[in-house]
């Protein structure tokens, strides 16, 4: 009886174990700020704030700020839908959303569920994958933007959110991917906690990009970071990258190398051959530097 007793004691608490990494094992991964510390006026920006992802009360779900491109002759501008990392806010991407600015696009970036403003519930891949797609429909419907006029932009975890989604939009005009994360749902299964748990049955978290890239039908643009090569020879290019199809260029970007102006000049070149060649533009095929 006592055994059956320690046993079923052990039990409960290894069940317990499970209910809590089912409950919070997502901040594994994810880590919202609620606290918006920068606009992009802080850059000198013109925005206004907008609201979008009505839920079943009629109350938008989703906080984000609409940046108009200046008025350019004789030109209609891209619109970018940015979508930010994993960690902070939009109000920690101003930096980012300048340069895009300056290149010359109009700029959608919004907080997801459980960060910033937007409507506080913890985050998940499924619900990024719906924030995103409120995003697109809210161009589509709301500002009446067409999708071929339309890039997806994204860093960290959020590249990996926008090669997805631009996997099952054939219709977009391009994707630029910044550093997205390798297998991201390992953050959560290989910590040692996940190892208590059945924790891939805990979570449902996946993050896999290999399929999504073979799906692409749309020109990308791919940024990594790396040292210099001048100390030390220059990585392998993601796996991942190696399975896009459609036309891909590929850029390195250095800390000592102005990483700055690179990717500015990168991001001006590539609007500008997209600009005049769409979908038939072709993958980059230089063989040196650090742009391919």
């Amino acid at each position: 009886m006592f055994g059956l007793m320690v046993l079923g004691a052990g039990l409960c608490a290894w069940l317990a174990l499970c209910l809590m990494f089912w409950q919070g094992g997502w901040q594994l991964l994810y880590h919202p700020n609620a606290k918006l510390a920068r606009s992009p006026a802080a850059k000198g920006v013109t925005f206004d704030e907008v609201a979008f992802g009505a839920i079943s009360t009629g109350q938008p779900s989703l906080q984000g700020w609409w940046i108009p491109a200046a008025q350019l002759q004789n030109k209609t501008p891209l619109t970018a839908i940015y979508f930010h990392g994993a960690s902070g806010n939009m109000g920690d991407t101003v930096d980012m959303l300048s340069t895009l600015h300056n290149a010359g696009l109009n700029i959608l970036t919004f907080d997801y569920r459980g960060y910033g403003h937007s409507k506080s519930v913890h985050p998940n891949e499924q619900r990024w994958h719906e924030d995103a797609e409120e995003a697109l429909n809210y161009l589509t419907s709301a500002r009446h933007i067409a999708p071929s006029s339309i890039l997806l932009v994204g860093r960290d975890l959020g590249a990996d959110l926008a090669l997805q989604i631009a996997a099952n939009h054939s219709d977009l005009a391009g994707l630029v991917v910044i550093s997205p994360i390798p297998s991201a749902a390992n953050l959560i299964f290989q910590d040692p906690r996940a190892k208590l748990v059945p924790a891939r049955l805990l979570i449902r978290d996946r993050w896999e990009m290999q399929s999504s890239a073979k799906q692409l039908k749309i020109p990308v643009l791919w940024f990594e970071w790396t040292v210099d090569p001048g100390t030390h020879p220059l990585p392998d290019r993601p796996e991942v990258y190696a399975h896009i199809t459609s036309p891909h260029n590929f850029v390195w970007l250095m800390p000592t190398r102005d990483p700055d102006g690179t990717f500015s000049g990168s991001i001006s070149a590539w609007l500008n051959d997209l600009a005049h060649k769409g979908h038939d533009m072709p993958p980059c095929t230089v063989g040196s530097g650090t742009v391919c």
